[in-house]
């Protein structure tokens, strides 16, 4: 099979390239799974890189989002082959993937490898986060790198929620969209001043913060908290932490916290588990919630892939499919 992996931790293309290898063979309780699409990430990216929260056993492959169909089941045949699954592992760029039969979803009826390849991470993040935020109808929530796969979706579930939405962009040309999907006030940090504009339109700032960018960004971001504000941080494009102002968090008595998906995951229960697959495969399935697609290519056709996922004003994911 072929698979797109890495022997050292670096910039993807440099140190990415395209192997032949044995199929694998599935454990007693994991199923082997034929990876039909997958979607290339912020993480998946910063994972190369060897600057993510999980530490990669080289070599390794990238990718941790994908979906496929069942090849061989595991021991207890507990999902048929042939059963269709969006599932998470390190490393998803390969035609053949093992993993565990309890952590795989099946896909619904009705959903495309293209929709369904990108409803894991990116739609149960959103959820998490609004639903971690205590945000109300009626509050500002300010979404930075607002034109992202993410940022859509927290504009469109927060709507739901009536939750006004604020979000930060780098071009003028990403505004319309935004707006199209329910946003309230989109700024051009280029152009604008955040913290004028948001105290300009909120007369007091917003009451949390989902923080994807980090660096100065994310400082000018904290300093358009209202006062006994929250900031969720989650990402960091940047690549640059945020220059915290300890005045701010001690006056405004403002909170700034981490949310990573892997973690809120863990403290599910069952059924909260449940209803959010549940909320989130309704909204997609739906179309209440809608991901949006830039281009697909073939696996061995990564370096094209990538160059086009660095590419300015990208408006949908870029999707690696077999």
């Amino acid at each position: 099979m072929k698979q797109v992996v890495f022997h050292q931790t670096g910039l993807p293309e440099e140190v990415l390239q395209l192997e032949e290898v044995d199929i694998p063979s599935p454990r007693p309780h994991e199923v082997r799974i034929k990876v039909t699409a997958r979607n290339i990430n912020p993480s998946d990216i910063m994972f190369i890189r060897g600057m993510y929260g999980i530490t990669p056993k080289l070599p390794s492959s990238a990718g941790f989002e994908a979906v496929g169909i069942i090849d061989q089941s595991d021991k207890s045949n507990s999902i048929p082959v042939g059963t269709k699954v969006i599932f998470t592992a390190i490393g998803t760029w390969k035609e053949y993937v093992c993993v565990p039969a309890h952590m795989v979803i099946p896909s619904p009826s009705g959903l495309s490898d293209e929709v369904a390849c990108q409803a894991f991470v990116n739609p149960l993040t959103a959820y998490g986060m609004l639903e971690t935020s205590g945000l109300k109808e009626g509050e500002w929530v300010l979404v930075t790198a607002g034109a992202s796969a993410y940022g859509k979706l927290v504009i469109q579930m927060a709507k739901q929620k009536g939750i006004k939405v604020a979000c930060t962009v780098r071009r003028d040309e990403q505004k319309d969209t935004l707006y199209a999907l329910g946003a309230d006030m989109v700024i051009n940090t280029e152009k604008e001043k955040l913290q004028k504009v948001i105290l300009e339109k909120t007369g007091d700032g917003v009451n949390v913060v989902f923080d994807a960018v980090g660096g100065v960004l994310g400082a000018r971001a904290l300093a358009s908290l209202k006062a006994g504000g929250k900031m969720m941080v989650f990402g960091l494009l940047s690549l640059e932490n945020i220059p915290l102002n300890s005045g701010l968090l001690i006056f405004k008595n403002l909170k700034v916290e981490g949310f990573w998906l892997t973690t809120w995951m863990a403290g599910l229960s069952p059924e909260e588990s449940q209803k959010a697959f549940k909320t989130v495969f309704s909204h997609l399935l739906s179309q209440k919630v809608k991901v949006d697609i830039e281009a697909t290519y073939p696996l061995e056709q990564y370096k094209d892939a990538l160059v086009a996922y660095e590419k300015g004003g990208r408006n949908g994911k870029i999707l690696l499919v077999s």
